[in-house]
């Protein structure tokens, strides 16, 4: 990326890199090579997961830690960082290979999600945890903020309990499309309920996962949430 491209990206960031080579190795997909951001995900992983934990363990005084491992993997699911990601655009930033470019892994949740991780290690070898920290809470501020106790239900049980509360059908999950390799498949599944004109829909890399961001989804438009 040229300089300008860099310091876009980090306005969306709101962080700019003293060591620019960080965010380039952030950005880069194994496809692209050897030297790629697997290690920063890694590394991204645990900071991503202790600074969401510190932060829901502040937020509900009396969650239960049931209820906060839920919310929590909610948070820090492949689905939701892959939203973080396309908020701050990093689809078009990525340096992928020739077949992923091909194949549109700019797009594909579990690249963007890496990425994601990947830039919270490079930020924390950049300039420390207090850093990284900061800029996960803001990319995640308003998920925080929406967060209640009662999201912390399984959101298929949250949607049919809802459902029966109001003597409704209980959902139809379907399965519409699955892509990719074998081991990096994606599952599409739409999510039929009642009061809805339009299926929500979910994708994630496994059936349950997408089920449940389709319940997520339902559930957020039913209670005008979403």
């Amino acid at each position: 990326m040229t300089d300008l491209h860099l310091q876009r990206l980090g306005n969306r960031l709101g962080y700019q890199f003293t060591r620019a080579e960080l965010l380039d190795l952030a950005l880069t997909h194994r496809s692209h090579g050897s030297r790629n951001n697997e290690r920063l995900e890694f590394l991204g992983d645990s900071i991503l997961g202790f600074t969401i934990s510190a932060a829901l363990f502040e937020k509900f005084p009396d969650g239960r830690e049931g209820q906060m491992s839920r919310l929590r993997a909610q948070l820090v699911s492949g689905e939701t960082l892959a939203k973080v990601a396309r908020e701050l655009e990093l689809g078009e930033c990525l340096r992928l290979g020739e077949g992923e470019m091909k194949s549109g892994g700019h797009r594909r949740a579990s690249i963007l999600a890496d990425a994601v991780e990947a830039i919270i290690g490079a930020i924390y070898l950049d300039s420390g945890f207090e850093a990284a920290r900061e800029r996960v809470l803001a990319w995640f501020a308003p998920r925080l903020q929406s967060l209640s106790l009662e999201t912390a239900k399984d959101p298929k049980t949250r949607l049919q309990e809802w459902l029966q509360a109001r003597q409704k059908p209980l959902p139809d999950y379907t399965v519409v499309e699955v892509a990719g390799e074998e081991h990096s498949q994606q599952f599409v599944v739409e999510c039929r309920v009642s009061g809805l004109s339009e299926p929500a829909k979910g994708i994630a890399g496994n059936r349950r996962a997408a089920e449940k961001a389709a319940a997520t989804e339902a559930y957020a438009r039913l209670t005008g949430q979403g």
